[in-house]
């Protein structure tokens, strides 16, 4: 049945595969990962079939054809001869707790990564994080990477929220496309570095909830070409 619905989905699967790929490239670009650590992937739209990426490929290399389908119910590869991430666990749990999100980036950049070796939450400081992640970003409860309880605690510490903080780990972005979740991720860095320096400056004021309510509302719903 999964082969059958991999089939009615090929030219799906073949777009989705291109804007896991860029969003790869842009992330490690982007200085959000060194080497061949971090993942991404995105759910291919009407179906039950993830794309992510291999495990421990460098990224200036990886091809289309490294990527690896998932099967979100059975957690199976589908397609691909690479192995894939060894955090798909964790992309699995989102997709199965959000059914808003389409796309998941694990990165570990230096500020945010900071934050989650400190197990301290990153405040809604400026208007863009609480635009994107709907206030603070929760450190949630250490687990091993790659295992079922990683994916339950960011889960649970991601709520609705659009990032969420592995402890002693990294960060974990999530948006309706691939590329928004890639987006989340910059944000989430640059407000953790802003967080950082302020708190060296002074006592940083935060945005009131009500505040942190507004812009949130307003970016799921007019920002952009909606």
């Amino acid at each position: 049945m999964t082969q059958q619905t991999l089939e009615q989905h090929r030219e799906l699967v073949k777009k989705t595969k291109g804007e896991v790929l860029t969003a790869s490239l842009n992330m490690y670009r982007s200085g959000l990962v060194a080497a061949v650590w971090g993942n991404v992937s995105a759910r291919v739209p009407g179906s039950d079939l993830v794309v992510i990426t291999p495990s421990g490929v460098d990224y200036e290399t990886l091809t289309e054809d490294m990527l690896c389908v998932l099967d979100l119910n059975t957690e199976e590869v589908v397609e691909g001869t690479f192995k894939p991430s060894s955090e798909r666990l964790l992309h699995l749990a989102v997709y199965r707790a959000r059914e808003d999100v389409f796309g998941v980036m694990h990165t570990h950049s230096n500020y945010a990564s900071a934050f989650s070796v400190a197990h301290k939450d990153i405040p809604p400081v400026v208007e863009d994080l609480a635009q994107v992640v709907g206030g603070s970003v929760t450190c949630s409860k250490y687990a091993l990477p790659g295992t079922p309880e990683l994916g339950q605690n960011v889960v649970k510490a991601l709520g609705k929220k659009g990032a969420v903080l592995l402890a002693n780990h990294g960060v974990v972005g999530v948006g309706h496309t691939v590329d928004e979740a890639f987006r989340t991720c910059l944000i989430v860095e640059k407000g953790a570095q802003i967080q950082a320096v302020a708190k060296m400056i002074g006592n940083p004021v935060l945005l009131s909830l009500e505040d942190v309510e507004h812009l949130r509302h307003g970016y799921l719903h007019s920002y952009g070409q909606k």
